[in-house]
């Protein structure tokens, strides 16, 4: 269409199987003539801002060909390295399913500054040092520590969504 963009965007969403003809029932709407009630779908609901358009769920929720659905979410778990940076920029925090300690997880730190803690800190950029933005990792000794990923890590295809 004319004066459309195209985009593509990462969200976690909660969703469940339901047919069109449920999810017109759940909505309290007749099923269009021209529409199949058997098509397979998901109920989406939308966890991440939007008001409530019904009473029975918090978030915003739609209904979602099966097809459609599969191409554009996959489960929280069972992500790819690129899928898990990608949600990292949404605020989420990550982990991998293969990682041996508990409760580590990595998250994205934005560009910021801090105080200077030190003397030769100062004498290079005054009161403030100016960071770039960076992965932190929350280790199993609840340290935080910067993190850099390895060969493994980014081939792997088992990071998950921590909630």
């Amino acid at each position: 269409m004319i004066g459309m963009q195209q985009y593509i965007g990462t969200k976690r969403i909660n969703a469940m199987p339901m047919t069109r003809s449920e999810y017109n029932l759940l909505r309290g709407w007749q099923l269009p003539e021209d529409e199949d009630g058997s098509d397979e779908g998901f109920l989406v609901e939308y966890i991440d801002g939007g008001k409530a358009n019904t009473e029975a769920f918090e978030g915003y929720v739609s209904w979602s060909p099966k097809d459609v659905f599969n191409r554009a979410y996959r489960e929280v778990r069972g992500l790819t390295f690129g899928e898990a940076i990608e949600a990292l920029k949404a605020g989420e925090k990550v982990s991998r399913a293969g990682w041996n300690g508990k409760g580590m997880f990595i998250y994205y730190v934005p560009a910021n500054s801090y105080p200077a803690q030190t003397e030769a800190a100062r004498s290079v950029f005054g009161d403030m040092v100016p960071y770039r933005a960076y992965l932190a990792m929350k280790t199993v000794n609840d340290e935080v520590v910067p993190w850099l990923a390895s060969q493994s890590d980014v081939l792997e295809s088992d990071w998950e969504i921590v909630p």
